[in-house]
């Protein structure tokens, strides 16, 4: 049970009420479809995954949890948006906005090292494929999945019992359309810098260093590919990678706008807007790049329906 001083039991969520009831009925429409997608595509990619044996590899395995991860994330945050979206100025008791800031940072946290297992996925094939078999094996698989979920756990509970441990006196009303630490700091009635470098420090640890391992390993891998003498060999290694790219650019480019921007510069409105982008749109192009930019997926998809695969048409 979280204690603090706080003499606020319940948060009002400001959401989108600025919108007339026109606005937000269309807002409502288009994120509910977005959200519906979002689930209906991982849950296919989870199954296709599952049931396909070409897909039984590690790159795939990665995937299946990284779409697991995105399902628990979006389910924390945008059933309660829709439902604001119907009805504005919903209160939530304080115990329930720290159990969604809780699931919130725990999934979005594993989803930034998810990508980054990922990212080392593909640099061991690429770099090292003769010993790709025996580095990434069935329980180096498990204990960087396992890492990155206690990562997020650990970041999460760090960063939730600071927050709730703050007094929250007479403002309640939450600029935002869910419990995100940098609207309920702006809430607490005492000096929040110790809070505001823990979120620093927790912010680099999950954006910056995650990327410079990225980034480093895609240097190598990089250098490696234009060293394979065939064009059609180059071809299909930057192919395995395309999608990966694509989803960690998006994925830690809307995040670190938000997350490492300066104090002075931080504007709840224009974050609420960029909120939108990695809670609704962001979780949806996971399935969307695997599933349209990626050949065995496209293939198993053709498989599981009892069609001929794309590779021997």
């Amino acid at each position: 049970m979280l204690k603090s001083n706080s003499t606020v039991t319940d948060f009002l969520f400001e959401g989108f009420s600025s919108f007339g009831w026109q606005h937000r009925l269309i807002f409502f429409v288009v994120f509910l479809t977005l959200y519906l997608l979002t689930l209906s595509g991982n849950v296919i990619i989870v199954t296709i995954i599952r049931l396909d044996r070409h897909l039984h590899t590690p790159m795939y395995f990665f995937l299946s949890m990284l779409s697991v991860s995105e399902t628990c994330y979006t389910v924390a945050i945008i059933p309660r948006m829709l439902s604001g979206l119907l009805s504005p100025h919903q209160t939530i008791a304080i115990q329930s906005c720290a159990s969604q800031l809780f699931f919130y940072l725990t999934f979005g946290i594993n989803n930034c090292f998810l990508l980054t297992a990922m990212g080392y996925d593909r640099y061991v094939a690429i770099c090292n494929p003769l010993r790709y078999s025996v580095i990434m094996d069935k329980r180096t698989c498990v204990q960087l999945v396992c890492g990155s979920l206690g990562i997020g756990l650990g970041m999460a509970i760090v960063q939730v019992t600071s927050v709730f441990a703050l007094p929250f006196c007479d403002d309640f009303v939450i600029a935002h359309f869910f419990c995100d630490v940098r609207p309920l700091l702006k809430l607490a009635c005492t000096d929040t810098t110790v809070n505001e470098v823990i979120n620093l420090v927790v912010s680099v640890c999950v954006l910056i260093l995650p990327v410079v391992v990225v980034f480093i390993s895609y240097v190598l891998i990089i250098s490696t590919i234009l060293k394979i003498a065939s064009a059609e060999g180059r071809k299909k290694a930057f192919a395995t990678c395309a999608s990966h790219l694509t989803v960690v650019i998006i994925h830690y480019g809307c995040a670190s706008i938000i997350y490492l921007k300066p104090k002075s510069q931080s504007s709840l409105g224009q974050d609420r807007l960029i909120s939108v982008t990695y809670t609704v749109i962001t979780p949806l192009l996971n399935p969307l790049v695997y599933s349209l930019r990626n050949k065995e997926v496209k293939d198993a998809l053709c498989r599981a329906m009892g069609r001929k695969p794309l590779s021997s048409e």
